[in-house]
């Protein structure tokens, strides 16, 4: 795009907020916007080529569920245990969403680029639960930790959980105060336990 790696991965990380809330419309608005504040031109080829490659790459990840997490989830189906997802996003990373074996597995999906918050916010936490009519407090959130989304959980009421196994084992537990889970069938005995 005719820039340095350093001022476009500042232009990138810049524009994190808005582009996880949807104030972009899309990858391809995000892209136009950092060359124009950086007064390059806007060549549209490379716009769409940058695009569809990003598309690629975020739909990579989709293909390829650890069968433990699909198993795991299946079983708290089977439990009548209502499961919902909540993820921070940009529009461009869930496209390959409806390809992966976890679309049809949760009862509610909150992508914050449709509902224009991200977590911490209590309000997507709050619309979740919401959704699935339960009370933050007989709800149960696992996630890595990222975006402060633990604290945010803990916040409205939920029970927080940190899931590691998909990290490095030299990762694992770098976010203090919260219990870990270290393979998604932890989730059936937690989900057991809080009964």
């Amino acid at each position: 795009m005719g820039l340095e790696d350093d001022v476009y991965k500042k232009a990138w990380s810049d524009r994190m907020d808005r582009r996880m809330t949807g104030a972009y419309i899309d990858h391809k608005s995000v892209l136009r916007d950092i060359l124009e504040c950086n007064n390059q031109n806007v060549d549209e080829n490379i716009i769409e080529e940058i695009h569809q490659q990003r598309v690629r790459v975020k739909t990579v990840p989709f293909l390829h569920i650890d069968n433990e997490i699909i198993k795991t989830l299946h079983i708290l189906k089977d439990m009548n245990i209502k499961i919902g997802l909540i993820s921070n996003c940009a529009p461009e990373e869930v496209e390959g969403w409806s390809k992966s074996a976890l679309a049809n597995l949760f009862d509610d999906i909150i992508f914050s680029c449709e509902v224009k918050y991200a977590k911490p916010n209590p309000q997507i936490y709050l619309t979740g639960c919401g959704n699935l009519n339960v009370s933050p407090q007989d709800s149960i959130f696992i996630g890595d930790g990222g975006s402060n989304e633990l604290q945010g959980a803990t916040n409205v009421g939920m029970n927080a959980y940190q899931a590691t196994w998909f990290q490095r084992t030299h990762m694992r537990g770098e976010i203090s105060g919260f219990p870990l889970l270290n393979n998604p069938i932890d989730v059936i005995n937690l989900v057991e336990n809080q009964k």
